[in-house]
């Protein structure tokens, strides 16, 4: 089942639902710890692991994405892994427009194909809370602006586990608006002295496909659809109204054909993102865009180094 984040995960701290459904996080912690086991390691593939703990819209893709291209740049034969979920097929499709994906319903599957298509590199789209396998590298992404949320752990706030986890890891990616990171960078330091953090910001690759003088409605079903909104801006787009989406949603024709009347009588143009736009069936895009967005990293040479 697909939902909306509930508002309150992204306060500034638990409020009294937060505190109500403190309990249940206890135990989806302790089934967490219950459900570890011995990880198997892989000598013949480099596997790194781009995940989050911060529930939905921190980017892991467009890293994923990002990596997996300058590893290729290089000669690395890379490929990227996702584990298949019927109700993410949106995902899948954009990483195929990208470069190559590996994606069946176990993880460990995944990687046994890799190797022998002889991979050099697996990167894994999501996982970190996957214990069966032994990452050579772990990253865990958050979105600059939502960071950890209310700190809570789900149902409580929007954490898969505390951010205690970080000491576990050794990158974290912040990506999103450009905002003063050093607060957050100060928190991540403490849990985990020898992380290496890197910064991240999001490019329109097609914006000269657009008309910028024209008014627009724009609509998303993404993990954080208020930072599409707010790089559309950003970037002076004109828009006049955004309807947002649970992530993954569904679109039905009735609800895209609202929006076009909605957009018609404002005399307005569509836009929306490319994970949507790939997500709707193709007799029912007419008369939407969509955003090509790619992901600029500071110091990206470093991360490929250190990668490599």
């Amino acid at each position: 089942m697909i939902i909306k984040k509930p508002k309150f995960w992204d306060k500034n701290k638990p409020n009294f639902f937060a505190y109500l459904l403190t309990p249940f996080s206890k135990i989806v912690t302790l089934l967490s710890f219950l459900n570890a086991k011995k990880p198997l390691e892989f000598s013949k593939i480099k596997t790194i692991c781009v995940g989050n703990i911060y529930i939905g819209g921190t980017g892991k893709t467009p890293l994923s994405i990002k990596i997996c291209e300058l590893l290729n740049s290089k000669d690395k034969k890379t490929t990227i892994i996702k584990k298949f979920y019927s109700n993410q097929k949106d995902e899948q499709l954009l990483i195929r427009s990208r470069t190559n994906l590996i994606s069946r319903e176990h993880r460990v599957d995944c990687t046994n194909e890799a190797i022998n298509k002889n991979f050099h590199y697996a990167i894994f789209d999501d996982g970190l809370q996957d214990k069966s396998i032994k990452y050579d590298i772990k990253i865990c992404c958050f979105n600059s602006s939502n960071w950890i949320g209310n700190g809570c752990v789900i149902p409580a706030g929007p954490l898969r586990e505390k951010i205690s986890s970080l000491k576990n890891f050794d990158i974290v990616f912040l990506n999103g608006p450009d905002i003063n990171n050093e607060e957050k960078k100060e928190i991540i330091l403490k849990i985990n002295n020898n992380i290496k953090i890197f910064e991240g910001n999001y490019k329109i690759e097609n914006i000269n496909n657009f008309d910028l003088s024209k008014n627009y409605i724009a609509f998303a079903g993404i993990g954080n659809p208020d930072n599409f909104y707010f790089t559309l801006k950003q970037n002076n787009f004109k828009i006049i109204k955004d309807f947002s989406f649970p992530d993954h949603y569904d679109y039905k024709k009735n609800e895209l054909d609202n929006i076009r009347k909605f957009a018609d009588a404002n005399n307005s143009k569509i836009i929306t993102t490319e994970k949507d736009y790939l997500r709707i069936k193709e007799e029912l895009r007419n008369n939407i865009g969509y955003i090509k967005m790619d992901l600029d990293i500071s110091n990206k040479k470093t991360l490929l180094n250190l990668i490599l």
